[in-house]
């Protein structure tokens, strides 16, 4: 008899992922890698064979932008908690929409869809402005190099030493800043497509609620 009542009772839903803890693990191994990245000279090394800024922009940048997704990541985890609480209450409201929305029946998804993925749009753009900078700076870099070499008037053996330390001095630039940009873009979009999935995972579910499965 039990047995036959456990098979028929519905499932339990599955309880909300950790999003915000999963965040703060990855922050912490950002610590650490920047901790050891520091105690080798590598933080100096980038700053200060950059004269033009732009590695300490994508930096900070990137800081900002984890900083934001931490905040986000706890946001999705309380809108899914809500939802688990309220799931019954929420499809009923959400089926009830969608009848008085008869002349576009997409209007409550798309607010669904404001709701858990607006923010991320913006945040995206963000990720792709690391690259763009990085890729500044190659110009820049490339750039110097070129007007460095432009004002070489004549060749003299004696000063070959200063002369390859000015000329590579723009192409530091320009290898640097292509680095950084592009490790703070791969960065920041692993935290944002773990964002995304875990929007798409609450939406998937608000839409089983609504439908009854």
């Amino acid at each position: 008899m039990n047995r036959a009542l456990a098979q028929a009772a519905p499932p339990r839903p599955a309880p909300p992922e950790p999003l915000w803890l999963e965040w703060f693990a990855l922050l912490g191994m950002f610590g650490f890698a920047a901790w050891l990245l520091g105690a080798r000279g590598v933080w100096g090394l980038l700053l200060g064979s950059d004269p033009t800024g732009i590695t300490l922009v994508i930096i900070v940048i990137f800081l900002a932008a984890t900083l934001w997704c931490g905040g986000r990541a706890g946001t999705l985890q309380r809108q899914r908690r809500a939802f688990e609480q309220r799931r019954d209450g929420w499809a009923a409201d959400y089926r009830a929409a969608l009848r008085q929305a008869s002349r576009d029946a997409g209007a409550p998804l798309d607010l669904l869809l404001e709701q858990t993925h607006g923010p991320h749009q913006t945040a995206w753009w963000v990720n792709g402005l690391q690259l763009k900078l990085g890729l500044l700076g190659k110009v820049i870099g490339f750039s110097m190099l070129a007007i460095q070499i432009g004002q070489i008037q004549n060749f003299d053996a004696a000063q070959s030493q200063e002369l390859l330390k000015s000329l590579t001095s723009g192409l530091g630039v320009a290898l640097l800043t292509t680095m950084v940009g592009l490790v703070g873009n791969i960065l920041l979009g692993l935290q944002l497509t773990r964002l995304d999935r875990y929007a798409d995972a609450l939406v998937a579910d608000a839409q089983r609620a609504a439908l009854g499965d």
